[in-house]
């Protein structure tokens, strides 16, 4: 069945959990009021059902794959991403300064949840690139800031955030890749990473890396790590685009289940090294790196949600379609769809209101970073 984005449902948790109204009132949220932001939700919930939802099968029994060297995604992938970017949605959140719309982190959660219930695999790659543009805004060199970033908050570029490699996992103090000082001011990055979303893809012209390094003389642990630029193709001054940069894909991973999204095990530095650039201090990558990380754990608490909302649509769906047994409280009736058994409903009741709570969640959290990010009262901050 298609996905429709359950608009009363999030008009009711923005206000009861995200505190919509009273943050309107306190101009947290700018200009945004509750027509606007239903009207944002609206188009937004139209996106994703007549543009995202045709091909969330199609990406799912295809895939992405790595074909001569090169990742190809599923059929539609490309033109969506792009009709995507068009509609200004890729700049929803982002800072205004660099061609973003400045809008709540609220309005940006309910999207993300909307798009990712439609498409998980396709919403993936922009709410890593969101990461990317939080981290370069904060800590990026003026270079990022004026060439780079704009690129990714318009969508004509796509972000990834480089962690785990094969011998670390989950622990990123045992992290390996090497980041050598070059005269220039650049450094030479070389190694290996895995499971990295959108890690390579032929969605856009250039990707921007964002990965953990290690400098020569760094310090053992997670007090020793720094983070690096590495952009896929080297980019000029005027933000054109120069030669290939030494980062390959060299194999797509699977990653729970999720086949339409290219996950990448990413080669730095076969032919030489890739050529990166320091965000930040040097050693002070994991905090760097973590503003990314935050962002993204607000974005897969969203996904739990989207997911949810989902199944709880297609088991109601399934339930008033299939029909087994006697109406409990009218036996003559016949058989009836299995919607009209008490212990059904007593399922799908569950699963609606675990789904709203987890939803409310989400909302809050938001609206509190919102708060913190937005507010012209200290004390409120």
């Amino acid at each position: 069945m298609a996905y429709t984005a359950p608009i009363e449902d999030i008009m009711l948790a923005l206000e009861a959990a995200g505190e919509f109204s009273a943050r309107a009132d306190r101009n947290i949220l700018g200009e945004m009021d509750a027509d606007l932001a239903r009207a944002i939700i609206e188009e937004a919930g139209k996106f994703a059902s007549e543009e995202m939802d045709p091909l969330n099968e199609i990406g799912d029994r295809q895939g992405s794959h790595l074909i001569d060297g090169k990742v190809k995604t599923p059929d539609g992938w490309k033109e969506l991403y792009h009709r995507w970017a068009e509609g200004g949605w890729a700049a929803l959140p982002c800072p205004e300064e660099h061609g973003g719309q400045g809008l709540p982190s609220l309005l940006a959660t309910v999207c993300n949840e909307i798009w990712h219930s439609a498409n998980m695999g396709f919403a993936l790659g922009p709410l890593l690139t969101q990461g990317a543009v939080d981290a370069l805004n904060s800590k990026g060199s003026d270079f990022m800031k004026s060439v780079i970033l704009p690129r990714l908050v318009s969508g004509e570029w796509m972000g990834t955030m480089n962690l785990t490699e094969p011998s670390a996992g989950s622990d990123l103090a045992l992290l390996r890749t090497k980041a050598e000082p070059q005269d220039d001011g650049t450094y030479r990055i070389s190694g290996t990473k895995i499971y990295i979303s959108y890690g390579d893809h032929e969605m856009t012209d250039n990707i921007i890396h964002l990965v953990l390094a290690r400098l020569p003389d760094a310090p053992e642990g997670t007090r020793g790590i720094s983070i690096f630029l590495v952009p896929k193709y080297m980019v000029n001054d005027d933000g054109s685009l120069g030669e290939r940069n030494d980062v390959y894909c060299t194999g797509v991973e699977h990653k729970m289940g999720i086949h339409a999204s290219p996950t990448c095990t990413l080669t730095y530095g076969e032919n030489g090294g890739a050529v990166g650039y320091l965000i930040g201090e040097e050693n002070r990558g994991l905090q760097i790196m973590f503003i990314m990380m935050n962002a993204a754990r607000l974005g897969v608490a969203g996904e739990g949600v989207a997911i949810a909302e989902r199944a709880c649509q297609q088991a109601l769906a399934y339930a008033q379609d299939r029909k087994q047994g006697n109406d409990v409280r009218n036996p003559d009736a016949g058989t009836v769809s299995i919607v009209k058994h008490p212990d059904v409903q007593r399922m799908l009741l569950r699963m609606k209101s675990l789904t709203a709570a987890a939803r409310t969640i989400t909302y809050a959290t938001a609206g509190a970073i919102d708060q913190a990010h937005r507010s012209i009262n200290e004390d409120e901050k």
